[in-house]
């Protein structure tokens, strides 16, 4: 399938849509961690949007940088933009909601549980994507997604944030593919 021939869904809606889907999740003893960079400002605003409920169950929450715990950080290298982890609250058996914003072939995902069980032993995981891919190479997956999108290994989907805070979705060629133009969800940035 060509980059012209997707289109693209409405990052905003599909945050409202997973806002309603994590709610009957939030109880005592849960916390919200969002992958940098993605995952982190899903959280946010899940914060915003799902606010009655993390203050009636004293949701804590962090974020993870899990750069250091990929399994191809020496094919990767580090990201120009590496954030330490903060995950400031006890990770023993606490029920994480664990949010990513793109989900692929699950790696991401494996690093950040391993970094979660440097933390502590959580109760259970539990992991959001606001898009699933396709692609999943590990036995990960996601428990709650905001859509499914299957795409080329050629094509690489990204959250991404306009200077107003608002989210969109964009579709870039990736590294190892010939440039072509960027398609996005919206025209304004």
């Amino acid at each position: 399938m060509s980059a012209a021939d997707i289109k693209l869904p409405n990052a905003e809606q599909l945050l409202n849509d997973l806002a309603q889907k994590i709610e009957p999740l939030l109880q005592a003893n849960t916390a919200l961690v969002g992958i940098q960079s993605g995952g982190a400002w899903l959280m946010h605003r899940l914060l915003v949007l799902l606010a009655d409920s993390i203050s009636t169950h004293a949701i804590e929450h962090g974020t993870l940088d899990v750069s250091f715990y990929r399994d191809d950080f020496a094919q990767r290298g580090l990201k120009s933009e590496t954030r330490p982890s903060q995950i400031p609250f006890d990770v023993d058996n606490k029920h994480i909601i664990l949010i990513d914003d793109v989900f692929y072939t699950g790696r991401t995902t494996r690093a950040a549980m391993n970094e979660l069980f440097d933390y502590g032993r959580p109760a259970s995981i539990t992991l959001v994507a606001l898009v699933n891919r396709g692609g999943r190479e590990l036995p990960i997956a996601p428990q709650i997604v905001g859509i499914d999108v299957p795409l080329d290994a050629e094509q690489n989907l990204q959250l991404l944030q306009h200077s107003n805070g608002t989210l969109y979705l964009a579709l870039q060629p990736s590294l190892s593919s010939t440039p072509s133009s960027t398609i996005k969800t919206d025209s304004h940035e």
